[in-house]
């Protein structure tokens, strides 16, 4: 791929085989220009060599909305690209999905140093910090997917897709600790949002094997498994005057927040593996630990401390944060700004106050003014010598 690489970028140059050895024109050998030559080339080699390719992401679609057009997303793999055209309409609900998914990402870690940031028109979305395989790209490939079987899943129960709608197979009585009832309804079909997640998130890791595939792949499972784990039972009741003596159920997902929240603990929790020999599977780092990782996210790197900004590592630093002074949490002063201090300033803030019930049907409130202290960290300083 570098060797590719190196060879569109030459010829994108206009160095042609023919003219390789640089030095030459017209029978003529010019010095001079045959040591830039040279060291222009090692320089291109190097920088292709030791510099990650940061790559497109189906993650993309979401900043699309409605211009959906399957050969002008950036980032599919030919998979991907396939089942896109093949269901157009599933690239509308995986574009509504992929806003939900980081709007979590983006509460879950509000009150850390990374805090989820994305960047505007940028097809990678999270830029360079998703190249390291460390705890916050494991929660993101795990969000992601979760957030793909949502979203097509609650498309498929609202009737807005062709090719699939509520879950039909449960039929007949069934029983819980309230006593028995009937199947009926209309079931999330998350068996179906599962089936398609898998096949379009997990393509792109299926055509390369190595530990941040097999790392991707696990997350990503473990994502679409977390939307199944809070599958939850509704009922109507039926009966004289809604006793209740009978009851019609369904199974409906729950709230995307329990998703976040629950893949936010798998995060707290997160395993350090590194690749068996064989290509096949993990081994954790850690000799110590007794168990299974099955159902944890797991990481092959340690994450940045994200406190001052990095270019290289995608961290976009703390400084200009706002902090909580008397917290001691991740969201407090001294965590936050990582030991550098805040600025404080004074800012008159407005609330509603004082509301009051009108009859009827309205809520009528007052504009209440009051000064607020805000704490934001201070920039990293420059060494003297730098400066």
């Amino acid at each position: 791929m570098k060797g590719e690489n190196l060879f569109c970028l030459m010829k994108s140059r206009g160095l042609s085989d023919s003219s390789a050895a640089m030095g030459l024109r017209n029978g003529t050998k010019i010095p001079h220009a045959t040591h830039i030559s040279k060291i222009y080339f090692i320089f291109i080699l190097l920088l292709l060599i030791f510099t990650p390719r940061v790559d497109s992401s189906w993650w993309y679609i979401g900043a699309l909305g409605a211009r959906v057009i399957c050969d002008n997303i950036p980032g599919l793999v030919n998979k991907q690209r396939q089942l896109c055209q093949r269901h157009p309409d599933l690239m509308q609900s995986i574009g509504e999905g992929a806003k939900e998914w980081i709007k979590e990402c983006q509460h879950q870690f509000r009150h850390h140093r990374w805090n989820c940031s994305t960047l505007d028109r940028d097809h990678t979305v999270f830029g360079r910090v998703m190249l390291r395989s460390s705890r916050e790209a494991a929660f993101v490939y795990a969000i992601s997917s979760a957030g793909v079987v949502y979203a097509i899943t609650r498309a498929c129960s609202q009737g807005e897709l062709k090719i699939c709608n509520c879950d039909n197979h449960k039929r007949g009585r069934a029983s819980d600790e309230r006593g028995n009832f009937d199947w009926g309804g209309c079931s999330d079909n998350i068996n179906y949002g599962i089936k398609f997640a898998k096949a379009f998130v997990d393509a792109r890791e299926r055509m390369v094997k190595d530990a941040r595939a097999l790392m991707n792949l696990h997350n990503n499972r473990c994502g679409r498994m977390a939307v199944k784990r809070f599958m939850k039972l509704e009922c109507k009741c039926h009966g004289v005057s809604g006793s209740c003596s009978l009851r019609t159920c369904w199974l409906a997902m729950s709230d995307f927040r329990r998703t976040g929240d629950y893949l936010r603990k798998k995060y707290n929790t997160a395993i350090e593996v590194t690749m068996n020999q064989d290509g096949t599977g993990f081994t954790v780092a850690d000799k110590g630990f007794k168990g299974s990782n099955k159902n944890e996210l797991v990481y092959v790197e340690n994450s940045p401390d994200y406190c001052i900004m990095d270019r290289a590592a995608g961290s976009l630093g703390t400084a200009g944060r706002v902090c909580n002074k008397s917290s001691r949490g991740t969201d407090g002063c001294e965590v936050m700004c990582c030991g550098r201090g805040y600025d404080t300033m004074r800012v008159k803030r407005v609330t509603k106050c004082e509301c009051k019930f009108k009859w009827c049907c309205a809520v009528e409130c007052k504009d209440c003014e009051d000064v607020v202290d805000v704490h934001t960290c201070k920039p990293h300083k420059r060494p003297d010598w730098l400066t």
